[in-house]
């Protein structure tokens, strides 16, 4: 019997598309369904009728947990589940989890004012890395060297019309330009590769077409990796990491991860390794 499983999210991009393809080779069936069509809320979560489970990949910061919570509610099997996708789309929650649970995190400031910010200058110095706790994809992420500069920066974040996008962290500024995306498929590291920065942009993102290689699974990457999986549960996450005098510390964990340029640059089949994955929870 196939198991049919739904791909919930706004969009079918280039790794929905792999999905969907290498999913008859599990035994699976999987199609889209728009995020922005289900009406969940009864416990019959008739738009999900018929699926044995559901692939969560809505990119909003704030269409996924509420999807995941209502659907799991619901009875239905969800990856990845309500807890870690809550706990990834906050940057300030996951950051306090892991460092709660001894995994390595930039030292950060938690800005909802004005006086906030300014101490979070007086107590880590430039250059300071500001961002938004509710964000992805390198939006918004700002590179802080002068004083002048940040005060004029932070004059726009208090322009904004919600509290909502006005939540900051205040970090130092550290990585040199580069960062490890690792492509996390249950418990097990798939692929690391290493963005590095290009032209003027500073920022290390695959969103923004940053260059990239394959790294190699050191102790240290698959030990923090360990880490990230031991707070959230096995899933299918991108974690990025930083490297530091003192080894590797977790920038953020993305619980909807974009995987082509991991993939493209490692060689990884990450699309079989979630079929493969799918297939042992479900089959």
């Amino acid at each position: 019997m196939t198991v049919r499983i739904a791909v919930v999210a706004d969009r079918i991009a280039w790794e929905e598309r792999r999905l969907v393809e290498a999913a008859p080779a599990h035994g699976l069936h999987i199609e889209w369904v728009n995020d922005e069509s289900l009406s969940l809320g009864d416990p019959s979560a008739a738009s999900l009728a018929g699926y044995d489970a559901v692939l969560l990949r809505s990119r909003s910061y704030t269409r996924g947990g509420l999807i995941a919570t209502l659907a799991e509610a619901a009875g239905i099997h969800v990856l990845n589940s309500a807890h870690a996708i809550h706990t990834c789309e906050n940057k300030a929650v996951l950051r306090a989890a892991l460092r709660r649970a001894g995994v390595p995190v930039p030292d950060f400031r938690l800005a909802l004012s004005r006086p906030d910010f300014e101490r979070a200058l007086a107590e880590l110095g430039l250059p300071l890395v500001l961002k938004p706790v509710f964000g992805g994809m390198g939006k918004r992420v700002t590179l802080l060297r002068d004083p002048d500069l940040a005060a004029s920066v932070y004059d726009y974040v208090e322009d904004l019309g919600h509290a909502f996008e006005q939540a900051c962290l205040v970090e130092p500024y550290i990585g040199g330009g580069t960062s490890v995306r690792c492509l996390v498929v249950g418990r097990e590291l798939v692929a690391a590769a290493e963005f590095a920065s290009g032209g003027t942009d500073w920022r290390n993102n695959a969103a923004l077409g940053n260059s990239s290689r394959a790294v190699a699974h050191d102790p240290d990457v698959l030990k923090t990796v360990d880490g990230v999986v031991d707070v959230l549960g096995p899933g299918i996450y991108g974690v990025d990491l930083f490297a530091t005098p003192d080894g590797f510390v977790v920038n953020e964990v993305n619980h909807a991860p974009a995987f082509r340029a991991v993939a493209s640059a490692t060689g990884a089949d990450v699309p079989s390794a979630v079929g493969r994955h799918l297939q042992e929870l479900l089959v």
